[in-house]
């Protein structure tokens, strides 16, 4: 404050008139103060960017993250399927299946480009979890964020979070689940969202969709865990079972789950899966592992999308991945650590939710959220003691 004085004192004597003086002085107030606000500015912004680096994503910082989207135009069904023999005998679901069975792009409504780190950094990712999740099923997801798939770094690698889904309903009520999907978006980035109805018959589409952005925004992730969002998954059990594997990174075939094998179409118009010969004219399906939760290679994703190309689509999604494999000569791995069917509990007066039959568990389908919250929580507890009767 004296220096100032002293310099306002010197330019008075050297200036006659005191307008002139007062002139002067309010400049050189405002130069002062504009440089020391630059400054302060300055510092603020330093010290902002400071603190978004140290709560960035753990591969891409989010100044980074790309804003640009792969759009698609909507996809227009094909009336020629109506001159199929016996189409005007099949249910609403199957026509309209075979209405869009050829529609392999839709436009993208929520994207996370960035999620693996990008194509060159997605080698980081160890074990990306890949959970397919209707709109509506909120309560689910957001359990699944507190638990097992909760995005960390374990035992020294990093294991990431998706979820893949599509639209529900009309109207009024598919904007608000939209909404609500691009709130979650805001807060977690962690949807992948496209335009395409979403429901059973259309799992498989939702999957292709998830391998054609795999391929493009993460193709050196080393394993995926693919399965549905009322899984119960021991995360921790999969990143040790994975490391320990015998060379192989997942640049070698992994597809790892509960294999069922010999089975067929289902020909019932009653059944959930039912498959009419309009659809699928062949025998039994090759082996594949239950839809509820596998494990994949890097590689072996990337050579189910590139064999996809060739093969129609079917609606029993875990089926169809298995021919996408079985065209390459690659078939499924049992791992009796994998219960797409539920546990089998042999004392039936016994808790079938006691933590000690599922400590040593990789995946058993299927949990409501409640059960899974509280399951998660009682097997990381340390003092858990199990006898020998309660493992399975």
């Amino acid at each position: 404050m004296n220096k100032f004085r002293l310099l306002t004192n010197n330019i008075t004597k050297k200036i006659p008139s005191m307008a002139s003086a007062t002139a002067v002085i309010t400049a050189l107030v405002v130069v002062l103060y504009l440089g020391f606000f630059q400054d302060f500015s300055e510092t603020r912004l330093s010290l902002h960017d400071a603190v978004e680096q140290q709560d960035d994503s753990h591969i891409t910082p989010t100044s980074q993250i790309s804003k640009q989207r792969h759009f698609w135009s909507k996809c227009v069904r094909d009336n020629s399927v109506e001159s199929i023999s016996g189409f005007d005998t099949l249910p609403d679901h199957i026509k309209n299946f075979l209405y869009y069975q050829h529609c392999r792009h839709f436009p993208m409504l929520l994207d996370t480009p960035h999620k693996c780190g990008g194509p060159k950094g997605s080698a980081k990712v160890f074990l990306l979890l890949v959970i397919k999740s209707s709109p509506m099923n909120y309560d689910r997801r957001e359990v699944l964020r507190n638990t097992w798939a909760k995005e960390r770094l374990q035992n020294g690698v990093w294991i990431r979070r998706l979820f893949i889904s599509g639209t529900q309903d009309d109207g009024y009520n598919k904007k608000r689940l939209n909404r609500l999907l691009a709130l979650e978006q805001s807060k977690y980035n962690d949807i992948l969202q496209w335009d395409f109805h979403d429901s059973f018959f259309n799992l498989t589409l939702k999957q292709i969709l998830f391998l054609e952005w795999m391929e493009r925004n993460c193709p050196h992730v080393r394993f995926m865990l693919n399965g549905d969002d009322d899984v119960f998954a021991n995360t921790d059990n999969m990143i040790l079972y994975l490391k320990n594997l015998p060379d192989n990174n997942g640049s070698k075939h992994l597809y790892a789950g509960d294999v069922i094998k010999g089975a067929k179409p289902i020909r019932s118009p009653n059944s959930k899966y039912y498959i009419p010969t309009q659809v699928h004219n062949s025998g039994p399906y090759p082996a594949y592992c239950g839809g509820g939760g596998f494990l994949l290679s890097g590689y072996t994703a990337l050579i189910m999308y590139n064999m996809s190309h060739s093969i129609p689509l079917l609606p029993i999604d875990d089926v169809y991945l298995a021919m996408c494999l079985d065209k390459a000569g690659l078939h499924p791995e049992s791992h009796l650590g994998v219960k797409t069917s539920g546990l089998y509990i042999p004392d039936a007066k016994a808790d079938r939710y006691d933590p000690c039959y599922f400590r040593e568990m990789l995946l058993v389908h299927r949990f409501l959220s409640v059960n899974m919250y509280v399951m998660w929580h009682d097997i990381q507890n340390p003092d858990l003691n199990c006898s020998p009767s309660s493992v399975l």
